[in-house]
C-alpha cells in the first residue's frame, strides 16, 4: 500500500470529528418518494444507487480504481480484483442499465489504478496505469494494446524502473491546441510528471517532490481542464496534488499557474461536464466545484474510514468511504468508484 495510504488512515480517526463538522455538506435524505438516499440539494440532487454494476459470478470486485465512458455508453470499470474471484479480470465493462458485456485485463491484477478514455481521429482508447508494474498502456476499448511505456529512464529523474508507479493520465482532447499530448502522474513514485506528444514520444517532465509552487507530492489525478479553452487558447493541467491536499494547475509546457485549497481534502482525480468540476476526494465525499473553482456541493459525506475493508453490509447507505475517481455520464449522472476492500461502484442518478 502506499505510504501516503497508511498516513491516511493512521490519522483519519483522530481528525474524522473536526474535518466532517463543516456547515456545508449535503447529506443524504430519504426524499423524492425513492426507496434509495437522496444527495445533495437543487439542481444538484441526486438519488444514491450502490453497487449499481452487476458482476458474473466468475468475478469480484477488488478496490475499484477507474471508471470512464464511452461513446455507446458503456461504463468501464477497472479493479484490483479481489482474492476470491475466479477470474483475473481487473477491467470490467456494464451497459448503461449495470449489466455486465465483457472483461479482459488480467495482467493488471493487483496493480490495476488510473483508467482514462481518449477520443482520438482514430477511434476511442483506453490509458491505464498499473501502479504495481510501473507501466502505462494504450488499448483499444476491448483491450488490444497499441503500446506500452516503462518509467522514462531519458527524464533523468530515475535510477532503476522500481522507482515508477504512475497512477493517471490525462490527454488533450481534439480541437485543442496540441491535441494528443498526453501526461503521466507518478503518483505513487517519485511525484513527477512526464509529457508526450500524440506519437507517444517523450517531451519532458517537471513538478518533482515538495510543496513549493510547481512542487508536487503524490501528482494522484491530472485532467486536461478545457473550461475558458477554444481552438486558439490552449486548455490547461489540473493536477490533484493529493497528499499537499491542493489542487494545482499548470500550463501545457508545464508551468505552474497557481492553487485550489479551499474545500479540498484528500483529492484523487477530476472530471468536468458543463462547466462543473468534479472532484471525488479520498476522504469520503464527492465534491462540486463551479467554473471558477467555488464549492457547490460536498455530497454523501462520510466518516468512517475503517470501513474501507469491511463487509458490504457493514457500508452505511447515502455515505462513502473513499471515493478514488468519478465522472458524469452524458446524461448527467455520477459515478463514483471507492478504495474499498470488496470494491463498490455507486450511479447518483440525477433527480
Amino acid at each position: 500500500m502506499n505510504p501516503s495510504r497508511r498516513t491516511f488512515l493512521k490519522t483519519a480517526s483522530a481528525t474524522a470529528a473536526a474535518a466532517f463538522a463543516a456547515p456545508r455538506i449535503l447529506g443524504m435524505s430519504p426524499k423524492h418518494g425513492l426507496g434509495n438516499p437522496v444527495v445533495g440539494s437543487g439542481e444538484h440532487t441526486y438519488e444514491c444507487i450502490h453497487d449499481w454494476a452487476r458482476l458474473p459470478a466468475d468475478i469480484a470486485f477488488g478496490n475499484t480504481h477507474g471508471v470512464a465512458q464511452d461513446s455507446q455508453g458503456f461504463i468501464h470499470i477497472k479493479h484490483t480484483v479481489h482474492a476470491t474471484s475466479s477470474k483475473p479480470d481487473a477491467v470490467c465493462v456494464f451497459d448503461p442499465d449495470g449489466k455486465f458485456v465483457r472483461s479482459w485485463g488480467g495482467e493488471y491484477k493487483g496493480g490495476a489504478h488510473g483508467l482514462h478514455l481518449s477520443k482520438e481521429p482514430d477511434g476511442e482508447f483506453l490509458y491505464l496505469c498499473d501502479q504495481a508494474r510501473g507501466i502505462v498502456d494504450k488499448t483499444t476499448l476491448t483491450g488490444e494494446k497499441v503500446w506500452s511505456k516503462a518509467a522514462p529512464m531519458e527524464s533523468g529523474v530515475y535510477n532503476g524502473q522500481n522507482e515508477y508507479h504512475a497512477t493517471n493520465v490525462a490527454v488533450v482532447p481534439m480541437g485543442f491546441p496540441r491535441a494528443g499530448d498526453f501526461f503521466v502522474g507518478d503518483g505513487y513514485g517519485k511525484s513527477w510528471i512526464h509529457r508526450y506528444n500524440a506519437r507517444g514520444d517523450y517531451l519532458g517532465t517537471f513538478g518533482g517532490p515538495g510543496k513549493e509552487r510547481g512542487q508536487l507530492s503524490c501528482p494522484h489525478g491530472l485532467m486536461i481542464d478545457t473550461r475558458g479553452a477554444d481552438a486558439k487558447t490552449p486548455p490547461r493541467l489540473v493536477v490533484a496534488d493529493r497528499s499537499n491536499n491542493r489542487l494545482q494547475y499548470f500550463d501545457l509546457e508545464g508551468r505552474s499557474q497557481g492553487f485550489v485549497t479551499e474545500e479540498l481534502r484528500m483529492l484523487c482525480h477530476f472530471h468536468e461536464r458543463g462547466g462543473v468540476l468534479l472532484i471525488p476526494d479520498l476522504k469520503a465525499r464527492v465534491t462540486l466545484f463551479d467554473k471558477d473553482n467555488k464549492l457547490i456541493a460536498h455530497l454523501g459525506d462520510g466518516t468512517d474510514f475503517g470501513l474501507r475493508d469491511k463487509p458490504r453490509e457493514q457500508f452505511i447507505p447515502g455515505r462513502f468511504i473513499a471515493p478514488h475517481s468519478a465522472i458524469f455520464d452524458r446524461e448527467g449522472n455520477i459515478f463514483v468508484v471507492e478504495w474499498v476492500e470488496v470494491g463498490r461502484v455507486t450511479k447518483l442518478r440525477k433527480v
